[in-house]
């Protein structure tokens, strides 16, 4: 059996009396590609966010690769090799899609603030090409972040976080606010480039055609709780999961 990259291992955390996540344990070995599923608050992001570090948990233990990370801050747990990408994309929109590529390339690398010049030698230039490339970003290099559609933006999201060369990567709705049309060739795009990198890849997503066409295997929450765990098609299939998660009688 392959070894878990990640292991939660009985964790919560509480806002006063609210238990958000509430003992929660969960393996994910390397290279699986999971789904959560879940109604609005019932502590799929706060998972996440518990995982990389945005939030520590009340109690309980987070080993990554081997490495107890419980209670680091985002930026450790990153150079671990750890990325997460937002609901609502973290880009500057002012800029252009290859600016955005060329400041995630120099931050990878380390470069100060003062990077504009360095930022354009051939090896950044280069990375930054292939990068878009990768994602099907190429044609809109030169076009200004604002001027993408939602279903690019998310994509150019995802594609900064792979800069960072991760083992394992986080993503919360990646096919939130992308038109109904779009939303395949989106998750499309970013699970070829995620699978072709070998990329850990465990994602929030409220579309169960998503779910099921994109997830091997299916988490399901509710109240804080995990409610169901395996393949997709038999979670979907669960009583407890169709009234608690998916609102049938």
């Amino acid at each position: 059996m392959t070894a878990a990259i990640i292991d939660i291992q009985n964790v919560s955390k509480a806002f006063d009396m609210l238990r958000a996540v509430d003992d929660v344990s969960l393996s994910v070995a390397e290279g699986e590609i999971v789904g959560i599923i879940g109604t609005n608050g019932s502590g799929k992001t706060t998972l996440l966010n518990l995982i990389t570090g945005y939030l520590q948990p009340t109690s309980g233990r987070i080993v990554f690769h081997g490495t107890d990370i419980t209670g680091l801050g985002p930026r450790r747990i990153t150079a671990l090799g750890m990325a997460r990408s937002f609901q609502i994309p973290q880009l500057y929109t002012g800029l252009t899609v290859l600016d955005n590529a060329l400041i995630a390339v120099a931050a990878h690398c380390g470069r100060a603030a003062d990077f504009w010049t360095p930022m354009y030698r051939r090896d950044c230039l280069s990375k930054a090409d292939e990068l878009l490339a990768r994602f099907g970003l190429r044609d809109q290099a030169a076009g200004t972040v604002s001027e993408l559609p939602e279903g690019a933006r998310k994509i150019l999201d995802v594609a900064l976080s792979v800069i960072l060369e991760p083992k394992v990567l986080l993503m919360d709705e990646p096919t939130s606010g992308v038109s109904a049309r779009d939303k395949f060739s989106v998750m499309r795009t970013l699970m070829s480039a995620l699978k072709e990198r070998c990329v850990t890849t465990i994602f929030v997503e409220h579309d169960l055609e998503i779910m099921e066409r994109y997830a091997a295997r299916a988490v399901a929450f509710d109240g804080g709780k995990i409610i169901a765990d395996g393949p997709v098609t038999d979670v979907l299939a669960r009583p407890k999961v169709r009234r608690g998660v998916l609102g049938e009688d």
